[in-house]
């Protein structure tokens, strides 16, 4: 398969179909997604809601790859060293990659109109980073000799917006979001740059809301919006947060599903909160179907993120394979 033709080939009629034929070559091939589907008995799914959702903590302790494949790169989740990190196998590159610039490009346009300013520290002190590797693949297509890291040479961001501004570019910030809190309250002004904040405070502030994160940034960079995404280690692909409707919006190869969460085999109404399933088939050698560790909703053709499942909230799925 070809990446390119094959995301820009799905849409919302036959994404059921491709997600179902995606479904058994993975069953057939992934040997742990095998075992997992095995156990509950639901090999033959005729719809989405009856894929089998893999645990997305098995990526921890399992191998999630086709058989007889090795990796290309494998992607470690953020975390200590005393601290089991979920890993990602990636067989081939050129999914992540295609991916990657066919979403960013469709929600912001092309790479080459920016000046990329990472603010990501405590993703390049971890290594292995998905969005390490993201930024990277977009600082590479943007080939701006400004674009790149800047890690404590925060007042260093300034100048760089306003060289970028004299080229006719905007400046495009990726940052965790302790470190654009940082940059904030320098009192900068940085009105006309696009902010893109990955959450997570990593330890370094004090949590904070979505709500109260975003305008506290707008304040500080004199923004009248801010971006966010969704995506983690486990998936190949991001879903981007529109700041005028609040919701995340999946690319057309991805779809959201939302599970009961005291009950991770049914699903509830639209609207009505629970666990976040994802769908990526963006993903074709690993596995495509995630069942997170997220609480959201489905809302207006998109979904909503609103914080985590408890330990004590996860039923069963997890403890079927030792």
């Amino acid at each position: 398969m070809e990446p390119r033709s094959f995301l820009q080939h799905l849409n919302p009629e036959n994404f059921e179909t491709i997600a179902l034929e995606t479904f058994e070559r993975q069953y057939q091939n992934v040997p742990i997604y095998r075992s997992y589907v095995e156990l509950l008995g639901t090999a033959r799914p005729q719809t989405l809601q009856e894929i089998p959702f893999l645990p997305i903590s098995f990526f921890k302790t399992h191998r999630v790859l086709t058989e007889g494949l090795d990796p290309q790169k494998t992607f470690l989740s953020s975390g200590t060293t005393l601290q089991q990190r979920s890993q990602h196998l990636v067989h081939n590159l050129a999914w992540y990659n295609c991916s990657l610039m066919l979403e960013f490009e469709r929600v912001f346009g092309p790479t080459d109109q920016f000046v990329i300013i990472a603010l990501l520290p405590s993703y390049l002190e971890n290594g292995d980073s998905s969005l390490i590797y993201m930024v990277d693949q977009l600082i590479a297509a943007n080939q701006n000799e400004l674009s790149g890291y800047y890690l404590s040479e925060l007042n260093e961001v300034q100048q760089v917006y306003e060289a970028a501004r004299k080229q006719g570019k905007r400046a495009f910030i990726f940052g965790v979001a302790y470190a654009l809190l940082d940059l904030a309250e320098l009192g900068l002004n940085l009105s006309e740059a696009i902010i893109l904040e990955t959450g997570g405070m990593k330890g370094r502030r004090k949590e904070l809301s979505k709500e109260a994160l975003h305008e506290a940034l707008k304040v500080g960079f004199q923004v009248s919006k801010i971006y966010s995404e969704y995506g983690m280690t486990e998936l190949l692909s991001q879903a981007y947060y529109n700041p005028e409707t609040a919701i995340f919006k999946t690319p057309a190869w991805c779809k959201v599903l939302i599970r009961d969460a005291y009950d991770p085999f049914s699903y509830v109404p639209d609207g009505q909160k629970g666990g976040i399933n994802f769908i990526d088939l963006a993903n074709q050698w690993s596995c495509s179907f995630i069942q997170t560790d997220d609480l959201g909703r489905l809302q207006n053709d998109g979904f909503t993120v609103e914080g985590r499942l408890e330990a004590t909230d996860i039923r069963g799925c997890n403890l079927l394979i030792d």
